[in-house]
């Protein structure tokens, strides 16, 4: 009963989604007030009649309800509660309805936060975001029900993906999800300004918070992703531009174009048309990421379904959504006023570039995702695009990118001094450069790449770019060091944000750079009681046992790792095999320090009697990990200063009987 009062909600949530995907918008033309203020009423029964059906569903998977299908085929009763919550969109239709879930939770967020909106944008901008609810409410609907039954019900369900039961991917999915989603907002505020045909500082100022949000939780959920991909599967490293994962990576880099771009209109009323298009495209991309998953065009350990008739249906979706926001754009954006002008050589200048190079940067990996696909449609043949192409084409054009990130907030508004920017960054270049040759010298020239020590380099120039941008801001040994000091504590968080996130980045790059540079690895089999020396750590074998796991048995390597002929760690990897469903799964073991992790995987015993082992040195990665932590904080930071509040500033409200379509 509860499965159908879930489905029965669903159905509901349609009807309301399709009313206020239409009278606010008619109200909203027209001028008529109380058919504009129908939108926050119907978001809000929305957001509660989907919120119900993902509740039925959970409910279902937590009792382990087998007559329904979706349960029975991801699910099982010797699963820890985690992995049966997790199991509710560790799977196609599951994750569609967390999808609409979180979709219906934005919509009621502008309702609830968005008070000091105009009400004609607010009404054109909730409908847009109920057109793309119905959209996804008629594919779960008509090809992906979660609800449908089975009679007569199993026994048991088959079990989740193996690879799913990780605490990592527990999270991963929501979180990526969040990011998605969230970037529907920044496009429906953008289709509502188009339809409006006002684009303004004001508006940018409500953008920003959605936008910002949506891009600390993709952050967030693709760090999850990749750390998850480092320590479950085993391969040492943590990403291989998977075409998954470039689905969730395109978006991010829209995204973060959109953030910068934003700041252009709000502070200085240029770029409009820019911005416009960039949050067009960065759900347009995110919705592509949706299609990739859930059509079968690919295989992947991401990829959800494999069945082209829902493939179909989302690329159907696609065209109407994007093809459509893309025809009103062509239409809509000549019509925008073209605002500000600015010299090249300006802080616009420089967010401009970011804005250039981030969306080459999604188009190059675009490129590379999608081309294999097309070959293979028009039989052209099968073409492999793997990291050689991502790492020779994309990173090259980050380079510039990041020398400009330190350069850009030094920069005035409309007109800059290049030469003054670079004078106060004449210490972070020389010990950039000191850092560059530091490099080549202890990597003895052969030891390494030559693009290691450019590569440290940039982080060091970023790193310190940024904080000299910081001394500035505080007049740091140019004021009684009392001032400094209080003038830090004055800053505003967007300030301490943007400090946070570039500084963040910075430390990524060192940790990206020194983990593909010089990390160590050695695979062999490997007896009992023998010794495997890796970047001069001593790995001795000791035992390998059978254990047994809530759903799984496994075998758990113990190495004894040394240093320098002192004991380091003790470290024990498993090579798990899952009942249901059957399949084997690797469980590294890693000891982290500040200078590198030790990482150790045990596979299949061999025919010599010894053990598949693969030990790896992968220096400095941890850096990664915290380095994109803070940029997190830097995000959340910068959401939390009051100017990026929804609705700010109050005096830009319009009075509703002024607005035109």
């Amino acid at each position: 009963m509860i499965a159908e009062i879930g489905h029965f909600a669903l159905i509901l949530a349609l009807a309301v989604a399709a009313i206020q995907a239409s009278v606010p918008l008619i109200g909203a033309r027209n001028g008529n007030a109380s058919w504009m203020g129908l939108a926050g009423p119907t978001s809000a029964a929305q957001m509660l009649l989907v919120c119900i059906s993902f509740a039925a569903l959970m409910h279902a998977y937590i009792t382990s309800d087998f007559s329904v299908m979706n349960v029975a085929q991801n699910s099982h009763t010797d699963k820890p509660m985690l992995y049966k919550v997790a199991g509710v969109w560790g799977n196609h239709e599951g994750s569609l309805l967390l999808w609409i879930t979180i979709l219906a939770i934005f919509g009621f967020a502008v309702t609830l936060f968005g008070r000091n909106l105009p009400p004609g944008l607010k009404a054109r901008a909730l409908a847009v975001q109920a057109m793309i609810t119905v959209g996804f409410l008629l594919f779960i609907l008509f090809t992906s029900n979660p609800f449908d039954r089975l009679d007569p019900p199993p026994f048991n369900g088959q079990g989740l993906n193996p690879l799913l039961q990780d605490p990592g991917l527990a999270f991963h999915p929501p979180l990526l999800y969040l990011g998605y989603v969230g970037f529907s907002m920044a496009f429906s505020f953008a289709i509502a300004a188009l339809i409006e045909g006002r684009v303004d500082a004001a508006w940018a100022r409500w953008v920003r918070p959605w936008t910002l949000a949506a891009w600390v939780f993709l952050t967030c959920g693709i760090a999850l992703g990749s750390w998850w991909a480092y320590y479950e599967l085993g391969w040492g490293g943590w990403w291989y531009w998977d075409p998954v994962e470039n689905a969730s990576f395109m978006p991010w880099l829209a995204g973060t174009a959109l953030l910068h771009s934003a700041v252009v209109v709000e502070k200085r009323d240029a770029l409009k048309s820019w911005t416009i298009l960039l949050a067009i495209t960065a759900f347009g991309l995110s919705l592509l990421g949706t299609f990739l998953v859930r059509s079968g065009v690919i295989t992947s350990v991401h990829a959800f379904a494999t069945d082209p008739a829902r493939g179909v249906f989302i690329l159907g979706l696609l065209v109407v959504a994007i093809g459509g926001s893309f025809l009103l754009y062509a239409l809509r954006a000549p019509s925008l006023k073209i605002g500000g002008l600015f010299a090249p050589l300006s802080r616009e200048g420089t967010l401009l570039l970011n804005n250039v190079l981030m969306a080459t940067g999604a188009g190059t990996v675009l490129l590379g995702t999608l081309y294999p696909l097309f070959a293979d449609a028009l039989n052209l043949g099968k073409v492999s695009v793997g990291p050689p192409f991502f790492n020779s084409v994309f990173l090259p054009l980050m380079v510039p990118m990041v020398l400009a990130m330190a350069v850009g907030p030094l920069m005035s508004w409309k007109r800059g001094d290049l030469a003054g920017a670079l004078a106060r960054l004449k210490v972070a270049a020389g010990l950039s450069i000191l850092v560059a040759i530091a490099t080549w010298l202890l990597q003895g020239g052969s030891l390494g790449p030559w693009w290691a020590a450019g590569g440290m380099a940039l982080a060091c120039w970023l790193f310190l770019g940024t904080l000299t941008e910081l001394a500035e801001r505080t007049r740091l040994f140019r004021v009684p060091f009392e001032q400094s000091v209080s003038r830090l504590g004055k800053l505003p968080r967007s300030a301490w944000g943007m400090t946070l996130t570039h500084a963040g980045l910075a430390v990524f790059i060192a940790g990206m750079t020194a983990s593909s540079a010089w990390k160590s690895e050695s695979v062999q089999s490997q007896k009992i009681g023998e010794t495997v020396t890796v970047a001069g750590y001593s790995f001795t074998l000791k035992d390998v046992q059978n254990v047994q796991g809530p759903n799984y048995m496994a075998s758990r390597g113990t190495f004894e790792v040394t240093k320098d002929g002192h004991g380091f760690a003790v470290m024990q990897p498993q090579k798990r095999q899952y009942k249901m469903p059957p399949m084997p799964t690797t469980e590294a073991a890693i000891e982290t320090t500040f200078l590198g992790d030790v990482y150790a995987v045990i596979g299949d015993e061999s025919s010599d009697g010894g053990y598949v082992t693969r030990l790896y040195y992968n220096p400095l990665v941890v850096w990664m990990w915290f380095g994109t932590a803070m940029m997190v904080v830097g995000g959340l930071v910068s959401l939390s200063d009051r100017r990026h509040r929804v609705g700010a500033p109050s005096r830009a409200r319009v009075p509703a009987n002024s607005v035109k379509a």
